[in-house]
């Protein structure tokens, strides 16, 4: 007990020095021009953050009897921002933003899990859902990848699958001149954010999928995932301990890379906040 109050209180410590340090650093009033031309000036402005809605396959593979790895593959998709109510399709011929997500790392049985790498890769594009591409989602004009961090996570049950609502954070990184398209990404300047490294922060709630669709199954599992269990092939697809399907919804974020001290914080402030999420998770067990 007195080790789990320590680190809270060493959590609760880092969290409020990330605050203030986020506070400085998370992007406010950036503008997105889903056509990529005529400048910032012809975007929409995004006051904090992108909605972010989507599924994605997981499979598990046990290291020990408490321990395993895991490799997720997801689509996703963004029709507005801040929840306003105003659909990027409406203001700009029809395009939105769709994305892919592959990530990869480790976790604890009824306990937390993080990542470790991976890839989000974002598109423009005027479909999704479909079985064009992978379910639509890299269909358009690729406008920004960011490389999964070390990190975030959230908390799992004892088969190894998100609690229900359960939160996942992600955090990523896009470096010039590669990770982000110019003509797209604009700060509340308008500058080209381009020439910018930048962190995104993904925060989703994450519920199990009982019944994926064929289309979801044939596009996520079979094809992105490489998935080869029944329902990719032969047999009925049904999700098991170790390959299962979660629906995402929440919110995406840009920020300025801060210095390497504070990135660190945030870092050990993540740690934390697992170690006592899953104390807290072993106490309702018992």
């Amino acid at each position: 007990m007195k080790l789990l109050k320590k680190l809270a209180a060493a959590t609760a410590v880092s969290f409020a020095m990330m605050g203030a340090a986020q506070a400085a650093t998370v992007l406010n009033d950036w503008v997105l021009n889903p056509n990529g031309t005529g400048g910032a000036a012809a975007g929409q402005t995004v006051n904090e953050y992108l909605d972010i809605n989507g599924n994605a396959f997981i499979q598990i593979t046990p290291t020990s009897g408490t321990t395993f790895n895991f490799a997720e593959h997801g689509v996703f998709n963004s029709l507005q921002a801040d929840s306003n109510g105003q659909p990027f399709s409406s203001n700009f011929g029809g395009k939105f933003l769709t994305a892919t997500f592959d990530a990869y790392g480790t976790g604890t049985f009824g306990g937390g899990f993080s990542f470790t790498g991976g890839t989000i890769s974002i598109y423009t594009s005027t479909s999704y859902g479909g079985t064009n591409g992978v379910y639509g989602a890299n269909t358009g004009t690729l406008i920004a990848t960011f490389d999964v961090m070390v990190g975030g996570g959230g908390v799992v049950d004892a088969s190894g699958s998100p609690i229900n609502n359960g939160q996942v954070s992600i955090l990523a990184k896009a470096t010039s001149p590669d990770g982000l398209k110019a003509g797209y990404f604009f700060g509340a300047d308008g500058t080209d954010l381009s020439t910018s490294d930048l962190l995104s922060f993904a925060f989703t709630n994450a519920n199990t999928v009982k019944s994926p669709t064929g289309t979801l199954v044939s596009e996520v599992a079979c094809q992105y995932a490489g998935f080869t269990g029944p329902g990719c092939g032969s047999g009925t697809y049904a999700n098991s301990s170790t390959a299962f399907f979660v629906s995402n919804n929440g919110q995406f974020k840009l920020a300025e890379v801060p210095e390497p001290g504070s990135l660190a914080l945030f870092g050990i402030a993540m740690l934390g906040a697992g170690v006592v999420s899953r104390k807290r998770a072993a106490k309702k067990a018992a």
